[in-house]
């Protein structure tokens, strides 16, 4: 339980829950001896502190009620609170454990040492500020509180005049002017309390002010005791007057000592990436640390400061900025190295304090401030050569002699992963995943058993630490299978409940909402129509489908270029160009505001319709020189075409469906996935293909063009391949060929049919004579 006496009377438990201490006078007893420090009062004097001359028939058994009553008023509150007050000759004492007394803990903090003035002031400004008032404010005029109160009142001053001289010796001389005006107005007779205002106004270029003050002090002790000024405030009289320059304001005061937060883990695939951090700084004096959220930006920069050692002799200055609004960064700033305040004083910024400091300034988490900061840093670097910044954000600070180093997340095992357990536990985002699920679950390890559900979990988080680290955190309950599992939940499956680490790194929903949230109207319309891609798209992908609303066509370069800035798009180099990605996380998110925003259906609509131009123009160069350039292209985009033909499907658009599967089916053919597309597509794919080529066989029928029943029927028989009915196909295949056959127009079969034919082939194997020949003979009845 803690007891305040430092204004008025106050008690609270451990837990800081206040206390009520009913009635006046139980009040009373517990101030008399909380003012005793802990020695016995006795039962006479505590009579007295209660009563006075007025006094109750039966004393000492109304005092052991009052005791009574105080017990009972702790206890309630605090079990064991009775003990507290304890009987002890001649009376009765308050048994407090050392510092549960705010008057003691100050006493202790005004008294304990400090290696420097810095340590000093700061010790002091934490001591006067357990002051809530005047000491037992509530009792000043009960005899006992009187002295206490007393004694006191003089420690405070005594610890006041101690911190006016720490912060002269720190240079704060302007800010204190205004601090000790009022206080030595009301002392006017304390001589070092004058000294400290006289000095601060010398220091703040106001040498009149502080030989007036002289004056004042010389004539009130004259006056009033009839003493002239001690030698200690005539010698500084004399100083002043000579402008002695022991008196001058100190060049630059010393920074404040960053106390950087200890890992309390292993840095995991990052081995050499802190040391290439501190050789950009060497070579440039702003470095930003750029990458997605949750990438590890601030642990790789705070371990590259940590192993920054003398090269930076006067320390480094740590501002975490994820908090600060962005009209207060130069206070964070300026806090946290320990400058004076701008408000007011002789720093009109902290350009000015940290000019020409041989010292490192990490400016953590800047992406909500990046304006402020921006300019901040725009000012330090034109006041000297010697500080050097170190910026963490989730883009450039975009001033000039800036050096990026962007962060990228940890390599992950390839689909297809080589070797066993062993192998796969040297890629990096997996040593991550293992070695913090070992710690949420101690009989946790990569074996042959878990070995895919860990690579795919991996895989799936894109090596993305803070994903890696709450999905680890999960294992212990869900288990690796289960966990890759239910990925397509990661929302609501990557949470954590740790109390160490801010809100936006406690789920990864709000690790990304952390970056949704600054984005202007079209950022976010773009960001989140693109999350339709699969697999990352081109410009002109982007473009196509991502323009709309109030975002123009022409819009769309210069919004992607910032969404890369933002590190939530991602660049990659390919022969065919550069395609722009999401991580698969900032995808999930994405489309979930795509839902929000009512999008869904008019964007994926027209990223089909545009892959669907795609596979068209591929069908219509594939014989040509251009061949190899569009199997490339259509290489990278299988992703988004597979997207598109599903979509089709799902939205039974047939004419979509049938476009896709008529442009493709060489490609399939050629890169031997036909039987991978039917197995993914099956009887979805052939029933949105089957009406658009029954038409076309009716309609050709009707009209007795026997080339175009020909065709019809290769088209199914393409359908039907795709979809895994091979049998049929090649039945189809061979009454196509009866067609072919019976009318001499129609007997050049297309170069379209030889690929089918060898399909079916290569699918039935012996089989496909016999079904072929019974094609031929006798024509499948068409499925509705």
């Amino acid at each position: 339980m803690r007891f305040g006496v430092l204004g008025p009377l106050e008690v609270r438990t451990d837990d800081d829950r206040p206390v009520r201490v009913p009635e006046l006078k139980v009040r009373l007893l517990l101030a008399a001896l909380l003012a005793a420090g802990g020695r016995p009062v006795s039962a006479e004097r505590l009579i007295r502190d209660l009563w006075g001359d007025d006094l109750p028939a039966r004393p000492a058994a109304a005092l052991r009620a009052k005791v009574s009553q105080l017990r009972r008023a702790l206890d309630d509150a605090e079990p064991g609170g009775r003990a507290l007050v304890a009987a002890r000759p001649p009376g009765y004492a308050l048994a407090a454990a050392p510092g549960a007394v705010d008057a003691s803990r100050f006493a202790s903090l005004a008294a304990a040492p400090a290696p420097d003035a810095r340590a000093r002031a700061s010790v002091l400004t934490e001591a006067l500020a357990l002051w809530r008032g005047p000491a037992f404010a509530d009792f000043a005029d009960a005899p006992f509180a009187v002295a206490a109160a007393d004694r006191l009142e003089e420690r405070r001053l005594t610890a006041r005049e101690d911190l006016a001289e720490a912060r002269l010796a720190l240079g704060e001389h302007r800010a204190l002017v205004a601090d000790l005006t009022d206080l030595a107005g009301r002392h006017p007779l304390r001589e070092r309390l004058q000294a400290a205002l006289m000095r601060a106004l010398y220091g703040s270029g106001r040498q009149h002010e502080a030989l007036q003050c002289y004056e004042r002090v010389r004539n009130r002790l004259r006056d009033e005791l009839g003493l002239d000024p001690g030698p200690e405030l005539a010698a500084l009289h004399q100083a002043i007057l000579r402008q002695d320059p022991s008196l001058d304001v100190p060049a630059s005061a010393p920074l404040a000592p960053a106390r950087l937060p200890v890992p309390r883990t292993e840095l995991v695939g990052r081995d050499g990436e802190p040391d290439a951090i501190l050789a950009a700084l060497r070579a440039s004096r702003l470095v930003t640390v750029t990458g997605p959220g949750g990438v590890g930006k601030t642990r790789l920069a705070l371990e590259a400061a940590a192993r920054a050692g003398a090269a930076f002799p006067e320390g480094v200055v740590l501002v975490e900025l994820a908090g600060v609004a962005p009209a207060r960064v130069a206070e964070a700033v300026t806090a946290a190295a320990g400058l004076p305040d701008p408000a007011g004083t002789h720093a009109a910024d902290p350009a000015e304090g940290l000019a020409g400091r041989r010292a490192l300034l990490v400016l953590d988490n800047c992406e909500h401030v990046i304006e402020p900061v921006a300019k901040l840093a725009d000012a330090l670097l034109a006041t000297g050569t010697g500080l050097r910044i170190l910026a963490t954000a989730r883009e450039p600070l975009g001033i000039s002699g800036e050096h990026l180093h962007p962060v990228s997340p940890l390599a992950v095992p390839p689909a297809a992963p080589e070797g066993g357990p062993r192998e796969l536990a040297e890629v990096p985002a997996v040593r991550l995943f293992v070695a913090r699920a070992a710690a949420a679950d101690p009989g946790f390890a990569l074996d042959a058993s878990n070995a895919a559900a860990v690579a795919a979990v991996c895989r799936r988080l894109d090596g993305l630490p803070l994903a890696l680290e709450l999905a680890a955190a999960r294992v212990r309950a869900l288990g690796p299978a289960t966990l890759a599992a239910r990925l397509d939940d990661r929302f609501r499956v990557l949470r954590s409940d740790r109390r160490d680490v801010p809100p936006r790194q406690r789920t990864l929903h709000a690790a990304i909402a952390w970056s949704w949230e600054p984005l202007p109207p079209a950022e976010r319309a773009v960001l989140r129509r693109l999350a339709v891609h699969t697999g990352g798209c081109t410009l002109e992908a982007a473009e196509e489908t991502c323009a709309g609303g109030d975002v123009d066509r022409a819009e769309i370069l210069d919004v992607v270029v910032r969404l890369v800035d933002r590190s939530l798009v991602l660049p990659a180099d390919d022969p065919g160009g550069v395609r722009y990605r999401l991580l698969e996380s900032v995808a999930a998110y994405a489309l979930d505001r795509l839902a929000d925003a009512g999008e869904t259906g008019d964007v994926q609509g027209r990223h089909d319709e545009y892959y669907a131009r795609v596979a068209e123009c591929a069908d219509a160069y594939r014989a040509g020189p251009a061949r190899l350039r569009w199997l490339a292209r259509l290489d990278a985009e299988a992703a988004n075409l597979r997207r598109a033909l599903e979509s089709a499907v799902g939205r039974r658009d047939a004419h979509l469906a049938l476009r896709l599967t008529a442009s493709l089916a060489w490609y399939w053919i050629e890169r031997g996935r036909a039987g991978h597309a039917g197995r993914a597509l099956g009887a979805a794919l052939a029933a949105a293909a089957r009406p658009h080529h029954l038409g076309g066989l009716a309609a050709a029928r009707a009209l007795g063009d026997a080339p175009a029943v020909a065709s019809a029927l290769d088209g199914l028989a393409g359908a039907e391949l795709l979809a895994g009915r091979d049998d049929r196909a090649a039945r189809l295949l061979g009454a196509a060929a009866a067609v072919r056959a019976a009318d001499p127009a129609a007997a050049v079969p297309p170069r379209e049919t030889a690929r089918l034919l060898a399909a079916a082939r290569a699918a039935l194997g012996t089989a496909f004579p016999a079904a072929y020949a019974a094609g031929r003979t006798d024509a499948p009845a068409p499925e509705h």
